[in-house]
């Protein structure tokens, strides 16, 4: 018994990383996915042949956490045998020779992830400590709950850690290059870091539960960590938003930069980070005009004052301009009536809930994607949310300086549109709102989602849209207005006001232009115009004015919308006409040329130019250039004032390290404007071999 004397092993870190997808992570740890085999090598002091009846006694222990147990699967102790257990730790004898043996462990496809120690138990109950490895979920193993099996997608929703993030508006979507770095050293583990708040580590081997308590403990993170929207130039000067891991390393270790409300939207991207590291497929999707706070009726209240400008005051709910999300692969949901595996399988919403919720999955729901679209409200909580979110309506009122209100005929906004993400292998952006609910004038969703009956007191109050009345006296108004105004320019929109009735018509047509933030918050009143009309009968009458910064009162903050508002007010009826178009702010373009290949280790040169198309000059300029396997770390580089109508003009030379596909991205900050992002991508190939 005591010839079996081992005198070093190998964990064949770079070939088992590799064989596991995870090479990227680290060249120097061993990290595995489970329910796929990996092989270590034992060497011994004498031949193997003296001691193999010793050999069969010995076993393998894995164990993880502080207090690891048989009891709670946080430990196992398995045999090298030549018949291993698939649903259970398992190893065999793959070779040997004279001197060294070589084991294949393979690990349950449902085992808990985690850094683990892997020790041999030897004869006489002796340990021999081996060394650590970190066990992650499988999309490549069919038996795991993550198992994906798409190859592109694999590679896509896991493995790319270059992403897209869509912002804007629904008919001006922008489109945020982002690096969710889930593979960059510490990311790992930060994450299970993170994951180690919860004690319930017997419950990490369930996708489900790790993914909930993700949600929980980031957004608590995030509300914690975000400050105030920043309301000078000064202060914003500060705030970036770059990618993931800057501010998961915040949030954990209280390093880097701030967070700033009006960019808390990235809680959906550092969420797919973590996700995608552990091995949870992932992807941040964003929806376009989204029903918030409807107390999950179908439904939202908005008011206005008799200048056209919007008012907190009766408000029922609202609607942002823009959400982004987190959705997550889990192919076996965990629901609890298991004949529904099958049915909501698939991509997930992760979705925090409010703050008065107690426990971590009452705090955090993972709402199956297709339960939204059929409306299966009763499958978990917030699928109530969700389903109001994207098929809610907007009713308008005017709430008049007497202190009465009265609704008014508005155009129908629609929520729930244009939701998007990135193309899976391009850089296209996909709409995949056809996933969330049934195209407009098919029958489906909203009566499939009904959510309960109301009184007609209970409507007008709980926010059921009250039935509208067709008005004896009718007036229309259409409103036409850019999708986008340039920063600090002006554009034209048009009032179009239509009296269909016989008789000459006195017209308060009331302009305004507010700022709001991407969640609907009203943030300032920039602009008001109003007009007294006399409307022909049976004529349309078209308005067309200019919408200018040199007209607004101040200069919208950075990062908001402008929400422009026409209202026509006829005396003799109760009914006003009101219509709405949200417009975004863009910025100058930031324009990068250069090869479409390069060569690695042979210098590589881009062109940078950003016109000043503003009315005042750009100062403070700092471009900052970064990409990974391009430039070892970020440079940043300073530049005199930019006069209205130059170009600022820059080149910058690196050397490509790394064979393969990346990504060069590139920001301009000035006193004008933060965090003005392009990006390129540069296939980067292997040097000709000497003919």
């Amino acid at each position: 018994m005591t010839a079996l004397d081992i005198e070093s092993w190998d964990f064949h870190i770079a070939r088992n990383n590799e064989e596991h997808h995870t090479e990227a992570i680290s060249s120097r740890h061993l990290i595995v996915r489970r329910g796929q085999p990996f092989t270590i090598t034992l060497h011994f002091h004498a031949p193997v042949r003296e001691f193999l009846p010793a050999l069969k006694k010995v076993a393998l222990i894995a164990q993880t956490g502080e207090k690891p147990s048989t009891a709670d699967k946080t430990q196992a102790t398995f045999s090298i045998s030549s018949q291993g257990n698939r649903k259970w730790w398992s190893a065999n004898v793959e070779e040997r020779d004279d001197q060294s043996c070589d084991i294949s462990v393979t690990t349950p496809a449902d085992a808990i992830i985690g850094h683990y120690s892997l020790l041999l138990q030897l004869p006489c109950w002796r340990q021999q400590p081996l060394g650590q490895f970190t066990l992650l979920f499988n999309p490549w193993c069919r038996e795991d709950a993550v198992f994906l099996e798409n190859e592109a997608q694999r590679k896509e929703y896991l493995l790319n850690q270059d992403g897209l993030i869509y912002l804007g508006a629904a008919n001006y979507i922008q489109t945020e290059p982002w690096d969710f770095g889930q593979f960059q050293g510490d990311v790992l583990d930060l994450s299970l870091r993170l994951l180690g708040v919860d004690k319930q580590r017997n419950l990490w081997s369930s996708p489900s539960h790790v993914a909930r308590v993700l949600g929980v403990l980031l957004h608590d993170l995030k509300k914690k960590h975000v400050l105030p929207t920043p309301q000078t130039e000064e202060v914003a000067f500060h705030t970036k938003r770059r990618g993931s891991v800057p501010i998961l390393r915040q949030w954990l270790t209280g390093q880097g930069r701030p967070v700033y409300e009006g960019q808390a939207w990235v809680l959906a991207a550092v969420a797919c980070t973590v996700l995608r590291c552990l091995g949870i497929p992932a992807r941040v999707i964003t929806m376009f005009s989204s029903a918030q706070g409807t107390d999950r009726k179908l439904s939202v209240h908005e008011c206005y004052n008799e200048e056209g400008f919007q008012i907190a005051e009766g408000q029922k709910g609202s609607i942002w301009i823009f959400q982004t999300l987190t959705e997550c692969w889990v192919a076996k949901p965990d629901l609890s009536q298991p004949d529904l595996f099958r049915s909501y399988g698939g991509w997930q919403i992760l979705h925090p809930g409010p703050p008065e919720r107690d426990g971590v999955l009452e705090a955090c729901d993972l709402v199956p994607v297709r339960a939204v679209k059929e409306g299966k409200l009763s499958l978990t909580p917030a699928v109530e949310e969700l389903f109001a979110a994207v098929n809610a309506k907007c009713v308008v009122w005017k709430c008049c300086d007497d202190g009465t209100r009265k609704k008014t005929h508005s155009n129908t906004k629609y929520v729930g549109d244009n939701i998007s993400t990135k193309g899976v292998g391009s850089d296209r952006c996909e709409d995949i709102t056809q996933n969330y609910k049934y195209p407009e004038g098919t029958g489906q969703g909203r009566v499939l989602g009904f959510l309960g009956p109301e009184t007609a007191e209970e409507g007008r109050d709980s926010g059921r849209i009250p039935v509208e009345h067709e008005t004896v006296d009718p007036l229309y108004l259409f409103l036409e207005a850019p999708s986008s105004l340039p920063l600090r320019g002006d554009a034209q929109f048009s009032v179009t006001l239509f009296n269909p009735s016989n008789q000459e018509k006195e017209v308060q047509l009331t302009i305004g232009v507010q700022a709001v933030s991407y969640q609907g918050v009203l943030i300032d009143k920039l602009w008001r115009k109003k007009l007294p009309l006399t409307l022909s009968a049976n004529l349309v009458e078209k308005i067309t004015s200019s919408l200018s910064f040199s007209n607004f009162e101040r200069n919208p903050p950075e990062n908001s919308f402008l929400r422009l508002t026409a209202m026509a007010t006829y005396p003799k009826s109760s009914i006003s006409c009101f219509a709405q178009e949200d417009i975004a702010i863009c910025r100058p373009h930031l324009s990068i040329e250069m090869p479409k290949t390069a060569e690695q280790y042979q210098p590589l040169t881009a062109s940078v130019s950003i016109p000043n198309s503003l009315d005042a000059p750009m100062r403070d300029c700092v471009i900052s250039v970064f990409g990974r396997g391009l430039i070892y770390r970020e440079r940043a580089y300073r530049f005199n004032p930019v006069q209205p109508g130059r170009t600022l003009r820059a080149q910058f030379q690196f050397t490509p390290t790394h064979v393969g596909l990346w990504r060069l991205t590139v920001e301009m900050d000035c006193d004008m404007f933060q965090n003005l992002t392009n990006y390129k991508n540069v296939t980067v190939v292997a040097p000709k071999l000497p003919a």
